[in-house]
């Protein structure tokens, strides 16, 4: 929508030039005069040429704001090396032109010339830096890097939790087209899907109404996120755009925005790196409650999910035992511990007593 806005501007300037010169005094005392004819058709064939050109250019990225001051520079500086060649277009076919009506060429020459210019940078990023070393047009981000969710991260809850202990005081955003997913999954068919998108919806206004938590519902249109297909595209095209980092839940998706150079905040990571580390030879209490894949094994698991497998607990589901950890496993997946059965809970607390 900007970009248009500026070609729209851009037509109006150029045609508010041409009247103007092409109504003074000077050019309009004789209608057939080969001067006035210069002027009206070289500024709308410039105008006509440079437009097409600029629309049909392949789109690029949006570059910083910064890159239209460089590019409106660069397309001075281009604009007064090309001028003088104006006059020698005129001199060297011997056309009869005032100085008003070469002064007029070389006006509209040089809006053109900085209208493309401009166009080229907007749409533009780091490009810009292959053709001009050490010149780029970086956005800047200040303060804590914005948090961009995705529709797994709000269903599962935690962070609002975490939002809420202050381990992260960067502020979150929530992309249009994430809540429009999210309300996709709460108006389904399924059972199941219907009752997760409500829950996502429900995380939502719980956190917009904590004060702790900065959140906001971006509902801007990005051009760049829209011309691609599927969420998890937009929403690695959106965190790029905003510089910030993806909070997610899904294993797959942060494996794809790594390799697309996203930085990305996978929650199930951070718990499993905030569990207790279990050594070796310490003990702990964890009731059987099915048998493991191998023979005379028992699985439990703890608190938090862990799941621990216990040689020797076959034969004891559904009993609390005490058991010596041997080694831990930690995955992508989860953590998991392993050991050994050293006794009955309910045993050992009697011979405590």
């Amino acid at each position: 929508m900007l970009l248009w806005v500026f070609r729209a501007v851009f037509l109006l300037v150029l045609v508010g030039v041409l009247f103007i010169n092409a109504s003074s005094e000077e050019l309009a005392k004789d209608v057939n005069s080969t001067s006035w004819w210069s002027v009206v058709i070289s500024g709308l064939g410039m105008m006509l040429f440079f437009f097409l050109l600029e629309v049909f250019t392949p789109k690029k990225k949006l570059s910083a704001l910064a890159g239209v001051f460089f590019a409106l520079l660069v397309g001075l500086i281009i604009s007064g090396v090309l001028a003088p060649a104006v006059d020698m277009i005129a001199g060297s076919y011997s056309i009869d032109l005032t100085t008003e009506a070469v002064f007029a060429i070389k006006w509209m020459l040089g809006i053109c010339i900085c209208f493309l210019i401009i166009s080229i940078v907007m749409r533009t990023k780091d490009d810009v830096r292959f053709v001009i070393p050490y010149v780029e047009f970086a956005k800047q981000t200040k303060g804590a890097r914005p948090l961009v969710l995705d529709t797994s991260v709000i269903i599962d809850g935690r962070i609002a939790d975490l939002c809420q202990s202050k381990l992260f005081d960067a502020p979150l955003i929530v992309p249009r087209f994430v809540l429009n997913e999210l309300q996709l999954i709460a108006d389904s068919a399924d059972k199941l899907k219907r009752s997760r998108g409500r829950r996502g919806l429900d995380i939502l206004n719980r956190m917009q109404s904590d004060s702790i938590i900065d959140m906001e519902i971006d509902e801007s249109v990005d051009p760049e996120a829209e011309d691609v297909k599927g969420v998890d595209q937009k929403l690695m095209v959106f965190t790029k755009s905003r510089n910030g980092r993806l909070a997610t839940t899904d294993y797959n998706l942060s494996k794809v925005a790594q390799v697309r150079e996203v930085d990305v905040v996978n929650i199930n990571d951070l718990a499993n790196s905030l569990k207790a580390v279990a050594l070796p030879g310490e003990t702990m209490k964890v009731k059987i409650v099915k048998p493991g894949e191998e023979a005379e094994q028992g699985i439990g698991y703890l608190a938090d999910g862990t799941m621990v497998v216990v040689e020797g607990a076959r034969n004891k589901i559904g009993r609390e035992l005490i058991i010596s950890v041997t080694s831990s496993l930690q995955t992508s997946a989860g953590k998991m511990i392993f050991g050994k059965f050293e006794g009955f809970a309910q045993e050992t607390d009697n011979s405590r007593r």
